[in-house]
């Protein structure tokens, strides 16, 4: 397992520039440290252009956060997916500006807050000064997580860290060794049978064109060939196979449905493609007592 950076987000920093629009797509194998460091990268220079893009959407400026799990708009508030939070230790996993870790501290969870970006948690750090309590946050990756064993009641990621990781089983073995007996591990990913489809919210979107069984992961790289964006593709059988191997148990997988009210695009989700096939998955996990 590779060592990782932990750092106590506190001060500022000015944020980089954006990334260049000239980047090249393409598709490659890209290991741990490579991802990883093209996330890092990625979303330090992002931090600003995301949240103008996203921010009001997920909550990041609302006093005390809230929680979003996917771009159909589906709140922990209504529909619970993590359980009675009050008073348990929980662990967000790639939060990014951390609404949702925020929310669940309001709600009486200690939660933490941790992200491979320092960008991004600076952005959360930010939003906090209005909070009625602080989150800690933590930088580190996703795949080596800087906790003791049995630290928490609940660990969550809603679309923080899952997708842009090379070695999701890891990811999912890193949760189980963290969480308490009886804890919970829910994850929201890209839903799998998307990679088929163009990454585009219009017509363009609704042919299908990669195949599904081809995990080639999908890469922009600069002009010196280096990877600054990576995203890793696992079909529902693999993830399946991950949480089972880690040895947790898949109790459900939440595939939301697009709200009427919804007209807003995201990338490649849209009211056009939501109405016709799900573009979230949300896999909802526990450790065993025993």
């Amino acid at each position: 397992m590779r060592p990782t950076t932990v750092i106590q987000v506190t001060d500022s920093s000015p944020s980089p520039e954006a990334p260049s629009p000239s980047v090249i797509p393409g598709r490659k194998k890209v290991d741990s440290r490579a991802s990883d460091r093209a996330s890092r990268t990625w979303w330090d220079a992002d931090a600003d252009e995301y949240h103008r893009t996203h921010g009001e959407f997920l909550g990041v400026g609302s006093t005390d956060g809230e929680f979003i799990w996917c771009p159909e708009g589906l709140h922990e508030g209504d529909v619970g997916l993590l359980g009675d939070a009050r008073h348990a230790d929980v662990l967000e996993v790639g939060c990014g500006s951390a609404p949702c870790a925020r929310w669940l501290t309001s709600r009486g969870a200690r939660a933490v807050g941790l992200d491979i970006s320092t960008g991004m948690l600076g952005k959360g750090r930010d939003a906090m000064r209005s909070d009625t309590h602080r989150t800690p946050l933590i930088q580190a990756s996703a795949e080596s997580l800087p906790f003791a064993d049995a630290s928490f009641d609940i660990a969550c990621s809603a679309f923080g860290a899952v997708p842009f990781v090379a070695d999701s089983a890891n990811v999912m073995a890193e949760v189980a060794r963290v969480l308490r007996p009886g804890g919970r591990w829910v994850f929201a990913v890209n839903h799998p049978m998307r990679w088929i489809f163009p990454d585009d919210p219009g017509p363009v979107g609704l042919t299908a064109a990669i195949p599904y069984f081809d995990r080639t992961p999908y890469v922009e790289f600069d002009a010196e060939g280096t990877p600054i964006y990576v995203e890793h593709h696992r079909t529902i059988g693999d993830r399946v196979r991950e949480i089972v191997a880690a040895g947790l148990e898949l109790r459900d997988i939440v595939e939301p449905d697009w709200p009427e009210w919804l007209d807003r695009e995201w990338g490649q989700w849209s009211p056009l493609r939501g109405q016709l096939f799900p573009g979230t998955a949300i896999f909802c996990c526990v450790k065993p007592l025993t």
